[in-house]
């Protein structure tokens, strides 16, 4: 692409991001620009638009399509006990603290399709506390958040996740937490019961209060400098002192403004603990 053209993307991806924003709500402008126009080329390249300014104008009167643009905007990658090692250590540093609180509030921001948070209430309920949290899964995507409410799974990826499951800690077999039924996995209840998934814009809409654990893996990646700011002092406005905040392995509290806040619990898993004021 030669520079006058990319000057013309850039613009367009502006003018598109900046309609986005005024007409749905959703604020993509701060997203990493590498990533943003890697997606929306991919999403241009499957729809029926030669570019994006001929894709403008319908987008933001067609409520249906701009859903299509929203997952391909949007990534939803995740596993049941994805990063094992992150998940042994939740189990062994981070659960005995929450076991000394009567109850723990705890908040999934980013949760996908449920798979990780579905992942938590396993760790959680194997070490003693069911009925003992109530964990908030919220993400962006409001269908993505009705297809994790559901917990049916793929069967062919069970025998994948039982591998992370037992790397992981896993003190039970992890086919007690699914009925299979075809080519589908349905998850136990007792996993569903403590969990609230909910939609939540990280750019936009206000925190939960008085959280004992925040997790948010693997979503900052995608956002500008200014963006990942915003979003962690949502996440520290909604722990209470003493709490938990877990990041992904490529994000960390390091040169970031609320750093002194926060002490790192384990080197190099991004489990921090908030500092009591």
């Amino acid at each position: 692409m030669d520079e006058a053209a990319d000057r013309v993307q850039d613009v367009e991806v502006s003018l598109l991001l900046e309609g986005v924003h005024q007409v749905y709500g959703y604020d993509f402008r701060d997203y990493a620009d590498a990533s943003i126009r890697r997606r929306l080329a991919h999403w241009l390249a499957e729809s029926p638009f030669e570019t994006l300014s001929q894709a403008q104008s319908q987008l933001l009167r067609d409520p249906q399509l701009f859903v299509s643009l929203l997952r391909g905007i949007t990534v939803n990658v995740t596993e049941m006990f994805r990063d094992p090692p992150f998940f042994k250590t939740l189990r062994d540093q981070v659960v005995p603290f929450l076991k000394t609180y009567p109850f723990v509030k705890i908040w999934h921001a980013g949760c996908a399709t449920g798979e990780e948070a579905y992942s938590l209430a396993i760790v959680l309920n194997e070490e003693g506390m069911a009925g003992r949290y109530r964990m908030y899964a919220t993400d962006i995507d409001e269908a993505v958040i009705a297809t994790a409410a559901e917990g049916v799974l793929r069967l062919s990826e069970m025998q994948k996740y039982t591998r992370n499951y037992q790397k992981s800690g896993g003190r039970a077999s992890f086919a007690d937490y699914y009925t299979a039924r075809y080519d589908r996995a349905i998850l136990a209840a007792e996993l569903k019961s403590a969990v609230v998934f909910a939609p939540h814009n990280l750019t936009a809409d206000a925190e939960f209060g008085e959280m004992h654990l925040v997790l948010c893996r693997n979503v900052m990646i995608y956002f500008k400098p200014a963006l990942k700011e915003r979003c962690l002092a949502l996440f520290d406005a909604s722990l209470a002192g003493g709490g938990f905040l877990c990041l992904g392995m490529k994000e960390s509290l390091e040169r970031r403004a609320l750093a002194t806040g926060y002490e790192e619990l384990v080197p190099n898993m991004r489990i921090y603990r908030k500092r009591y004021v």
